[in-house]
């Protein structure tokens, strides 16, 4: 497996499992499909609500602790958030079984942030949290955090694939040392990645799926990426992506394909900053 560097020297696998969306009732067989297929890097969150699934097929598989490389996310806290977060990372280390996370991520860039963020300073100071970073946070929240808090986050997660690629947000990262990961890397086949004849045609020229072009692509502009399957065959096949390269002229193909907007939602709608901002975790 393939490694970046985080800005603090903690090392993370460049491919992970991700279970958003996952039910709890399913999320323990495909985690420990997925630790049985070779990912070490596992991705949650307390909104995703299977922490503790996850958890079980940890214990279950009989993996070191130390072999294996956890993230969880921090939802959107009231002040004191300080006192908050910390109570919301206790809460996910007791659902995961664990007395440390490998990364911890402030999920969205709403709440007091501030309070957040020097909550989570705190923690990985302590040795709660080996690592810290944010998820969909825009360049220039990202900047504000970095310039006016003591520590730079580790990792920025936000939607990234082929038809909204981050340019912008990806340069600004490698400038302040923040890793870019992905998350929605296959776009939940929007756009018809899986059989685009762009995709699809690179694929070909080297034996392999569109799915496995787009986690090529991926690995090959330095960001992280946490395919989701429930499905083992499919886990096997998305980690199977380390013994081909895009040429020169595949990436500028995969390139052309941005559309600069995103799928799903974006942070700066005002009804979805409403929403996400108002919604709140049972504990």
């Amino acid at each position: 497996m393939q490694h970046v560097a985080l800005n603090n020297d903690v090392r993370m696998p460049i491919l992970g499992f991700g279970v958003y969306q996952i039910p709890a009732e399913q999320t323990e067989q495909a985690v420990a499909d997925a630790l049985a297929a070779g990912y070490r890097l596992l991705d949650t969150a307390a909104a995703y609500g299977n922490e503790e699934a996850v958890g079980h097929a940890i214990r279950n598989s009989g993996i070191p602790r130390q072999e294996l490389f956890v993230t969880t996310k921090l939802w959107v806290q009231d002040a004191p958030a300080q006192d908050n977060t910390r109570r919301a990372l206790e809460t996910s280390l007791a659902k995961l079984g664990l007395d440390y996370v490998d990364l911890y991520l402030m999920h969205q860039p709403y709440g007091d942030v501030y309070g957040q963020w020097r909550a989570m300073e705190t923690a990985s100071r302590e040795g709660l949290a080996k690592a810290i970073g944010v998820a969909n946070f825009y360049p220039d929240r990202l900047l504000d955090l970095i310039l006016n808090n003591e520590i730079t986050p580790q990792v920025n997660q936000i939607e990234t694939h082929p038809f909204f690629q981050r340019n912008p947000d990806h340069d600004l990262m490698r400038e302040h040392g923040v890793q870019h990961q992905a998350w929605g890397g296959f776009a939940e086949g929007k756009n018809d990645l899986f059989t685009h004849p762009v995709l699809s045609k690179i694929g070909e020229a080297h034996g392999k799926s569109a799915a496995q072009v787009v986690l090529r692509w991926l690995i090959q502009r330095d960001i992280v990426t946490i395919p989701k399957s429930v499905n083992p065959d499919r886990m096997a096949q998305n980690i199977d992506v380390f013994d081909f390269t895009l040429t020169d002229d595949q990436m500028s193909g995969i390139a052309a394909l941005d559309t600069g907007a995103t799928l799903f939602f974006d942070h700066h709608d005002p009804e979805m900053v409403a929403w996400l901002s108002n919604r709140r975790l049972d504990s």
